[in-house]
């Protein structure tokens, strides 16, 4: 590529020659440049002059807070071009030569801390330095060189290691259940104790002025109104109650919330108790709250039952136990937290005000950014005026105290419809809620509250377990961490536990509540995730059988459920088309037999049989046996029968006694005589039985027979207990008979020693023999006060004849050993 050099035959004009102009001039302009002033010409060659040395490349943009500087590559200027002037007449005789361009020379230029170039045009962002950066790169890392290795591969980055919590052992769910009920227990009394309170004399009479008679009126609605109008006259006064009694009350304690188990024993060492907790109160306590209205959410509820109970209004105590749950996933207390060191500067600089005046950068000290941005070229420099406020006698009200609680109740009320015979909540304090039970149940992922057991207690302290009418999926979630899921006695020794609490006998208005609760629990919808089936009392997924249990033949599916939008579906069948399957042996030892011909239902794998030694050669394996343990169910068996007994001979085994795991499988014709002594008894009567094989008692892995009683004849049952009775009575007589024996034995000792002491002081007169008793006593109680020295006095004494013994003939004397014989 060539390029074209002027040459001029004019030289006239050479000190302009280094003047570049982007464009030639033309005759007309040249024209208007001659009436032009000289003022203006300069000033038009001033601005041309700028424009051509001014750098071709764009600005800098501006700096971000911690961004490295990076070098910058400029671009090389283009070859510079020399122009001379000429007069118009003569650009006719201008000539071109064709001439080579220069190489392009680049060049890189590094920009250091200390450049800038045109400071005007390059803007800078407003910072706050009262706040360190975000991101503070150290200085030496712009320094560094940047290695790109394209050809190795990448490395396999290494999985993230999940801390997943340890299951619990047997032994730890076992502690843990037994610490459940425990808990259950305790938290029954306590409702029972505040229902109480809530029925005190003194408290109603410190609620009753609350009230108007226009509230006690429609609390209290006519027997002549519908149902609808008594449902609607008690809906209309809990609402003017609750607007009222929700201005006066005041929270300012926090109610209970869920017990949760820590992680390690260690971590209990450090919990404390929140300092907003609500104090243990006696009964003084409660009836001084009731004046003042103030304390918990929880004593707000209780007061709230008293105030309606105080008005004749039929209410119930409800409470949702927070109790300890045995179950494993759920949250825990967390560990406790570490003490910190000193803090960095970073951190004092973060912990510091927003607004502090202890560091001023000169950007925040001259002029706020505000000001900065105007467009008036004063705006920073004006200063807005100081408004002195006057001060005010009158201190400011205290801020109210935050308590941060779960967004749903621990305690409610339940009110009776008395025109539809329904029970009815009521919560005005938290969820401002009536006949609505559904908004009562927190979610899952609450912490500081949990649904699980749910007690009203009446008036009269009878207990009433109502969980099923507050939550959703009593069934599939609920139940699961309650005792009935986690004990096959689990549901007896509940409704044990509340029935502490019953009437004594059952009313119509429990009937008409037991079948609502049961139809409330029919009704819930069938589980949507595979994970609450498992368990389920009413459907069951293939996946979730046990080992022993099995599927009906020809069960029909009630329908479908997928892990997932990817996994496949499975079929949902109904609880009551499952059937559980045993072995030969343990129908056996429930009295019954598998029939004939039966094919099993299932085969249980074998269990690996552990070795004994290293050197055990033998194996499991075994060409004749089966895969596995043959299982059926109840169906496929019958009620097992022994021989009867025929001619008085009873049947038995080859061991000489006879099984007898249930009462069913006694034989037919003969008697079980449940006695020690039966055995015994039979034979001083001569006839014949059987000794009873109730079952057996495993110590390890071996088990030993345990024989109790014994089968005789019916006919010979009569004879064989009355045998018996007189068997205990013997038995009864031989022990009176051995313990008047001992009896006479003391007696003789003690008759035969005042004998001798007779004998001995026979001679004496009684004076002598009372002065030899006085000296007895005075030489006991003198060995009685030795015994009391002090220790130091004993210690002197035994350091003094130590001493003295110490000296003998500068031999050392050893006092536990003297000429070979052992001193006492």
């Amino acid at each position: 590529m060539a390029g074209r050099k002027r040459i001029s035959t004019s030289r006239n004009n050479a000190p302009n020659a280094t003047t570049s102009r982007p464009s030639r001039p033309t005759r007309s302009s040249a024209r208007r440049g001659a009436n032009v002033p000289d003022v203006y010409q300069e000033m038009l060659t001033e601005a041309l002059t700028q424009q051509n040395t001014t750098s071709p490349e764009r600005p800098l943009k501006r700096r971000r807070p911690g961004q490295r500087n990076a070098p910058a590559t400029r671009k090389p200027d283009p070859p510079e071009v020399t122009s001379k002037t000429e007069d118009p007449e003569d650009e006719d005789d201008v000539q071109f030569e064709d001439v080579p361009l220069p190489a392009a020379t680049i060049e890189t230029v590094y920009r250091g801390s200390d450049e800038e170039d045109d400071d005007d045009e390059i803007q800078f962002e407003d910072i706050d330095f009262s706040f360190p950066p975000s991101d503070v790169t150290s200085a030496g890392d712009s320094n560094k060189d940047l290695e790109l290795d394209l050809s190795s591969r990448t490395a396999a980055t290494a999985k993230k290691t999940v801390d997943r919590r340890k299951p619990i052992t047997k032994a730890e769910k076992d502690r843990r259940i037994e610490i459940h009920k425990t808990h259950l227990l305790c938290l029954l009394a306590y409702v029972a104790r505040r229902n109480r309170w809530c029925n005190d004399a003194a408290v109603q009479d410190a609620l009753r002025p609350l009230l108007t008679k226009k509230m006690v009126k429609y609390l209290n609605p006519s027997s002549d109104l519908t149902q609808f109008g008594q449902a609607n006259s008690l809906k209309d006064g809990l609402q003017q109650v609750a607007t009222m009694y929700r201005t006066k009350y005041q929270i300012t304690e926090r109610g209970i919330r869920r017990a949760l188990w820590a992680e390690k024993e260690e971590d209990l060492e450090h919990v404390k108790p929140p300092d907003d907790a609500e104090s243990p109160m006696e009964k003084s306590d409660f009836l001084e709250a009731a004046k003042s209205l103030r304390g918990s959410r929880d004593l707000g509820a209780q007061l709230y039952c008293a105030l309606l109970r105080s008005a004749g209004v039929e209410a119930r105590l409800v409470c949702s136990l927070q109790v300890l749950t045995f179950a494993t996933g759920g949250p825990t207390l967390g560990k406790p937290p570490k003490p910190r060191g000193k803090l960095s500067v970073a951190e004092q600089y973060a912990r510091m005000t927003k607004y502090d005046n202890s560091f001023e950068s000169p950007a925040t000290s001259t002029s706020s950014p505000i000001r900065r941005r105007l467009g008036h070229p004063n705006a920073t420099a004006f200063q807005a005026p100081t408004i002195f406020q006057a001060s005010s006698s009158r201190e400011p009200p205290p801020a109210p105290k935050i308590i941060r609680e779960s967004s749903y109740p621990v305690y409610w009320v339940e009110v009776l419809d008395e025109g539809h015979q329904k029970w009815q909540p009521a919560d005005p304090l938290v969820t401002d809620s009536f006949w609505k039970p559904q908004k009562l149940e927190p979610p899952a992922s609450d912490r500081e509250n949990c649904m699980t057991y749910v007690v009203a207690f009446e008036a009269d302290g009878t207990a009433k377990d109502v969980t099923r009418r507050y939550t959703k999926a009593y069934n599939a979630k609920t139940r699961k961490m309650r005792i009935e899921s986690a004990l096959s006695t689990g549901e007896r020794w509940w409704q044990r536990a509340v029935g502490t609490f019953w009437r004594g006998y059952t009313t119509d208005l429990d009937q008409i509540e037991n079948n609502e609760l049961t139809a409330i629990q029919m009704r819930e919808p069938m589980p949507r995730n595979v994970a609450d089936f498992k368990d389920h009392p009413i459907y069951a997924l293939e996946r979730h059988l046990r080992r022993n249990e099995v599927l009906v033949p020809g069960a029909s599916a009630s329908g479908t459920v997928g892990a997932g939008s990817t996994g496949p579906l499975e079929k949902i069948y109904r609880r009551s088309d499952v059937r559980i399957a045993r072995s030969r042996e343990k129908w056996y030892r429930m009295g019954r037999e598998v029939l004939p011909n039966e094919i099993p239902v299932k085969f249980l794998p074998k269990a690996k049989r552990q070795k004994t030694n290293s050197f055990d050669d033998d194996r499991d394996d075994d060409p004749g046996e089966t895969v596995g343990t043959p299982i059926y169910t109840m169906d496929q068996t019958v009620q097992f029968k022994h021989p009867p007994v025929v001619d008085g001979r009873v049947p038995k085994n080859r061991y000489g006694n006879l099984d007898l795991y249930v009462p069913s499988m006694v034989p037919e014709g003969g008697a079980y005589v449940a006695d020690e002594l039966a055995a015994r008894a039979s034979f001083i009567l001569g006839i014949d039985y059987a000794p009873a094989l109730t079952g057996f008692q495993f110590k390890g892995r071996q088990g030993t027979a345990v024989l109790h009683g014994a089968v005789v004849p019916a006919e010979h049952e009569e004879a064989v207990r009355a045998v018996i009775g007189g068997l205990h009575d013997q038995a009864a007589e031989f022990e009176k008979e051995r313990r008047r024996r001992e009896v006479f034995k003391a007696w003789r000792v003690f008759l035969m020693n005042l004998r001798v002491r007779q004998r001995l002081w026979a001679d004496v007169d009684e004076e002598e023999e009372a002065a030899d008793q006085e000296a007895v006593k005075l030489k006991a109680e003198k060995v009685e006060a030795d015994e009391h020295e002090p220790e130091e006095e004993d210690a002197a004494q035994q350091g003094d004849s130590s001493d003295d013994n110490d000296e003998a003939g500068g031999f050392v004397i050893d006092d536990d050993y003297a000429g070979g014989f052992m001193v006492d």
